[in-house]
C-alpha cells in the first residue's frame, strides 16, 4: 500500500501542477490520495456527551509496541464545525513511512452534538494528546516524543494542547477531567492554524465573550515547545499577520518558532497543490530531523527532484 501511495503522490505532482493563488477555485487532489488511504486501526480516546471519539492510527511497517517512536498526532480542519480525520490521511501516511506511529484525530464539532462549544474541542484535542502518552508503552510510543499539529481550527486546537493550561480550562463550565498526565506536546507543526481568535482573526463569533481564552497569540510565554508555522501571506480567513505575530512572540518569549510562508497562498494552500504539499512534507520533516525526532535516514522522501531552496517558500528569519 505504502508504494502504491507512493506512486499515486508522483503521478499526480505531473499531472496537477497546480499555482494556488487569491483568484484561484481551489480543487482537492489530496482527497483520492486520502481516500485510497486506511489506519492500521483504530481506538477510542473518548465517550463524552453522547460522542465516541476516535484515533485513527498509523503505523510504521513491522512496528512492534517495543519499538517507542515518535508520534505524530494531527487534527482536521473545519472552522471547528465540520472536517474529518481522513482528510488527514495524507499527512499520516507520510510520516508513517518516515518511522513514527501517525494518528489522525476525530473530535466533536461545533453545536453536534447541540451545546458543543470550540472550549469542548479544545478539550477533546487535550484529552487525545493524553491517550496517546498513557497508552504509549503499549502503542510503542515514547511518551517524550509526541507531536502534534493540525490544519486550520485543527492547528488551533493543537496549539491550546500547549497553550491552555487545564486550569484555565477547568474555569469553563464543560469542566476538564483532571488528570496527572500531560497534555502538553513535545513539538508542535501548525498548517495555516486560527492562531489569532480576534476580530482581526478568525473565531471569535464562533467562540463567543472569552474569544480571548481561546486566542494562541495572546497566550505567548517562554518555555514552550518548538513549534514550526505553515502559512499563506494571501490567507484571507485566518490573515497571516497572525501567524507573523505569533511567531515574533515565540522568539521573544526564548521558544524556537519557525514560520514558513508561501506568497499568495490561500488559506489551505498546501492541499490545493500536491507540489506544495510535497515541499511542506519535506521542510516539516527537516524540522522533525533538527529536533531529533525522525533520523535524517528514515523513510522515502515524496519530494525528490525538488530542490531545498524553492522560492515558492519563504523561512522569516
Amino acid at each position: 500500500m505504502q508504494h502504491i501511495v507512493s506512486g499515486i503522490l508522483g503521478a499526480l505532482v505531473l499531472i496537477l501542477p497546480l499555482t494556488v493563488s487569491a483568484q484561484d477555485t481551489p480543487t482537492r487532489p489530496l482527497d483520492p490520495v486520502a481516500k485510497s488511504l486506511q489506519p492500521d486501526r483504530m481506538e477510542t480516546y473518548r465517550e463524552v456527551a453522547g460522542s465516541t471519539l476516535k484515533l485513527h492510527i498509523f503505523e510504521p511497517a513491522e512496528h512492534q509496541s517495543s519499538d517507542q517512536r515518535s508520534a505524530f498526532v494531527i487534527i482536521h480542519g473545519g472552522g471547528w464545525t465540520g472536517g474529518y480525520p481522513w482528510r488527514c490521511y495524507p499527512f499520516a501516511d507520510y510520516f508513517r513511512r518516515q518511522g513514527m506511529v501517525t494518528i489522525s484525530v476525530e473530535d466533536r464539532l461545533l453545536d453536534k452534538p447541540p451545546g458543543t462549544t470550540v472550549f469542548d474541542c479544545v478539550q477533546d484535542g487535550q484529552a487525545a494528546v493524553r491517550y496517546v502518552r498513557q497508552n504509549a508503552a503499549r502503542l510503542g510510543i515514547n511518551p517524550d516524543r509526541i507531536v502534534v499539529s493540525g490544519c486550520s481550527a485543527g492547528g488551533h486546537v493543537a496549539a491550546e494542547t500547549a497553550l491552555y493550561p487545564d486550569q484555565r480550562m477547568s474555569e469553563h463550565p464543560a469542566k476538564l477531567q483532571h488528570s496527572a498526565i500531560s497534555c502538553r506536546p513535545n513539538a508542535m507543526v501548525l498548517y495555516y492554524p486560527v492562531i489569532d481568535t480576534s476580530a482581526e482573526g478568525y473565531g471569535q463569533k464562533k467562540i463567543g465573550e472569552n474569544w480571548q481564552q481561546l486566542s494562541p497569540v495572546h497566550h505567548v510565554r517562554a518555555n514552550l515547545p518548538p513549534t514550526i508555522v505553515f502559512h499563506g501571506t494571501g490567507d484571507t480567513v485566518t490573515p497571516w499577520k497572525g501567524a507573523e505575530s505569533f511567531q515574533k512572540k515565540m522568539k521573544a518569549a526564548g521558544n524556537d518558532c519557525e514560520l514558513v510562508s508561501h506568497a499568495d497562498g490561500v488559506h489551505g494552500y498546501l492541499i490545493f497543490d500536491v507540489e506544495l504539499f510535497n515541499q511542506a512534507m519535506e521542510k516539516t520533516r527537516q524540522f522533525l530531523v533538527t529536533h531529533k525526532f525522525i533520523t535524517d535516514s528514515e523513510g522515502p522522501r515524496a519530494l525528490r527532484g525538488i530542490g531545498q531552496n524553492s522560492e515558492r517558500f519563504r523561512i522569516a528569519d
